[in-house]
């Protein structure tokens, strides 16, 4: 295990520093004074402006995981932070901001805390690590997600590649089951293997280190053109529970659904066991996260009970789809196509809607239309209802699945707490102004 951290005392940073922490503070106090929001955004984007250094300084002294991948890494997230509550007081996103804004916010309002778990986006993890020197580095898993902001994802595992080669001293806990994470972690000096799953294969048909194809035979997966090949995990579930080194076994009972959560787990636990945390205890402590940022959580909506997920690309959406109840009542689809979404959302035709050819479904969002045009061709039966609000009051009383991508789900959630805190949800659940 690491030495213990050294805490950083506020009155020790520079002064240019403490001057940014002060306009941080303002800043989230004006924005929410305002009713513009929480303001950890502003506050971190502004501390920055100030203070280029500033997440620098303020990571100092941390033992820092750094958790990043194309999905998944909110929850996941979530769990590290939980699993290390026993090694220090932990700071994180609350939100999910892991850009290096939300980074700096978190960590401006945590600095006494002694280890830091921090959601960081793909394209953002190189320079991220080279600020804040982590002890450890969950890789999730990698494909497509918003071309015209990312880039192609080949180009996406190369960086990765070179900023793990860059930190020697760093852990990375990678999942053997993703051929570009795999690939990402392959050459690493301190990697643990962990058989998280990878369900959608679909980006990685051809070996990201020769070109040549990567043939897959039951779980196992390698390179016709190289040795590369899926590594032997050092930690893995199954129906029985989470296994791990030296015979260790306990089992998993998770508040949230679905085989790639019980994946996410299994890496949070890898990472906190890394870091020091007992690894019973960690278990338990992943097991015992519920809602991650109004994810999986259940509203009542007039006379709705809804159910909220979301998903951000192809490999998401099966993922999502994949934890539908069929047996609701109604499900609701939401699709907007704005900035933080990708603007470009011919991946509709990649996720496979022809699941819910014998469920009802209620296109929704400001992309309804292009998301009717796709279920159509689907063949799944569908309504068209651009507001969501009014798309969940369509369906029958009850039980409703909301599928949502990002800007979707985020609108939504504030349409239920704006009409929730004034009382405009009547029993047919339509919101009156």
């Amino acid at each position: 295990m690491s030495n213990p951290p050294t805490r950083v005392s506020t009155r020790s940073l520079p002064t240019r520093t403490q001057v940014a922490l002060a306009a941080a503070r303002a800043a989230r106090w004006a924005s929410r004074k305002s009713g513009r929001g929480k303001g950890s955004m502003i506050g971190g984007l502004i501390a920055a402006r100030i203070d280029p250094s500033i997440m620098q300084r303020l990571a100092a002294g941390k033992r820092t995981a750094l958790i990043t991948g194309t999905n998944g890494k909110s929850t996941t997230t979530r769990m590290v932070a939980a699993a290390l509550a026993g090694v220090g007081e932990v700071v994180t996103q609350a939100d999910g901001a892991n850009m290096d804004a939300g980074i700096i916010a978190a960590l401006t309002q945590e600095q006494h805390a002694a280890v830091a778990a921090l959601e960081v986006d793909e394209l953002h993890v190189p320079h991220v690590a080279d600020f804040t020197e982590p002890e450890v580095l969950v890789l999730l898993n990698l494909s497509r997600d918003q071309l015209d902001r990312v880039g192609e994802i080949n180009s996406i595992e190369r960086k990765l590649r070179a900023g793990i080669e860059r930190h020697p001293e760093m852990t990375v806990i990678a999942n053997c089951d993703d051929v570009l994470v795999a690939s990402a972690a392959y050459d690493a000096a301190q990697v643990i293997w962990v058989a998280a799953g990878g369900g959608w294969a679909n980006d990685s048909v051809s070996c990201p280190r020769s070109g040549e194809p990567i043939v897959r035979d039951g779980i196992d997966w390698y390179s016709s053109g190289t040795d590369f090949r899926r590594p032997t995990p050092d930690w893995w579930f199954d129906d029985k529970g989470i296994h791990g080194p030296d015979g260790f076994h306990a089992e998993l009972s998770l508040q949230l659904p679905g085989n790639a959560n019980r994946g996410n787990a299994t890496q949070a636990v890898a990472a906190a066991v890394a870091m020091g945390a007992d690894p019973d205890t960690a278990v338990t402590a992943v097991s015992a996260v519920g809602e991650v940022a109004g994810r999986y959580g259940i509203r009542q909506v007039g006379s709705h009970s809804v159910r909220m997920l979301l998903a951000k690309n192809p490999a998401g959406w099966q993922e999502a789809m994949s934890m539908i109840d069929q047996d609701a009542d109604g499900l609701v689809i939401a699709v907007n196509g704005q900035v933080p979404d990708g603007e470009d959302l011919s991946w509709l035709w990649d996720v496979r809607f022809e699941a819910f050819e014998t469920m009802q479904v209620v296109a929704a969002g400001e992309r309804a239309a292009d998301l009717g045009v796709r279920l159509l061709y689907a063949g799944a039966e569908h309504t068209t209802i651009d507001d969501p609000m009014r798309a969940i009051a369509s369906c029958p009383p009850g039980r409703v699945e909301v599928l949502a991508n990002y800007t979707a789900f985020r609108d939504l959630g504030v349409a239920i707490d704006r009409a929730a805190r004034h009382g405009r949800i009547p029993a047919d659940g339509q919101e009156r102004r």
